[in-house]
């Protein structure tokens, strides 16, 4: 065994470089992209390095260490998108290009994903079915994410969680959905109106249930004008 190495562990050489300078100062962020042998002599000349066994152990252990840490910050992110219910579960499918370039946009979010897609029809006045298309939707998934911002805003754009859910399934938000929708796509049919319910709610309804339950309200409504 060679002096200053010690089995299984990083050299004792490269130990105090690492907890005094090394870690702290990542390479990717304070040395510009160049090619792999000029990145080597920096080093060198950086931690004042005349032995190249450290150097490469050096270089060896920051391309790990940071490696790891972004996997963990993307893993981490993941976890908590999952835990509010916010992991988009197609990301692949989102082909925007502020989503396929750059660190800000992220597909995996789903909310960010939704908003990005509004903005680009209302702001950038991007047609509908190209705006769908970029962001791997279908068009009557847009109206309904339109229909759902119009009427509760960013935190409409958080899907609802699935699950067992109360016998009565058109409840008033429901039913507040529904009338909004309809309102808003006159030539659409129930069926339509039934996939939006779904997609935002998940809950499967029949078309038919749906229209009797308008109906019933509507019928409520009267009798109340009437008695007043």
């Amino acid at each position: 065994m060679r002096p200053g190495v010690v089995s299984g562990r990083v050299s004792t050489k490269l130990h105090p470089l690492c907890q005094d300078k090394y870690i702290q100062i990542a390479p990717s962020a304070s040395i510009p992209r160049v090619a792999f042998i000029d990145k080597m002599l920096i080093f060198m000349i950086f931690f004042q390095i005349k032995d190249l066994t450290t150097l490469i152990y050096m270089y060896i252990f920051n391309m790990t260490l940071m490696r790891r840490q972004a996997f963990s910050r993307t893993d981490g992110k993941k976890a908590a998108l999952r835990a509010a219910n916010s992991l988009h579960p197609h990301p692949e499918a989102v082909r925007d290009d502020a989503f396929l370039h750059g660190d800000f946009f992220d597909p995996d979010d789903l909310v960010q994903v939704k908003y990005e897609m509004l903005k680009r029809h209302r702001l950038n006045q991007r047609p509908v079915a190209e705006v769908a298309r970029t962001f791997g939707t279908s068009r009557q998934a847009f109206y309904s994410t339109k229909a759902i911002f119009d009427t509760q805003g960013l935190p409409g754009l958080i899907p609802k969680r699935r699950g067992p859910r109360r016998a009565h399934k058109c409840t008033d938000e429901v039913l507040d959905f529904a009338e909004q929708w309809k309102n808003e796509h006159k030539g659409e049919g129930s069926r339509s109106l039934a996939d939006a319910i779904k997609e935002h709610f998940g809950v499967g309804l029949n078309p038919r249930s749906v229209d009797r339950a308008l109906t019933r309200r509507k019928k409520k409504r009267r009798r109340r004008q009437e008695t007043v």
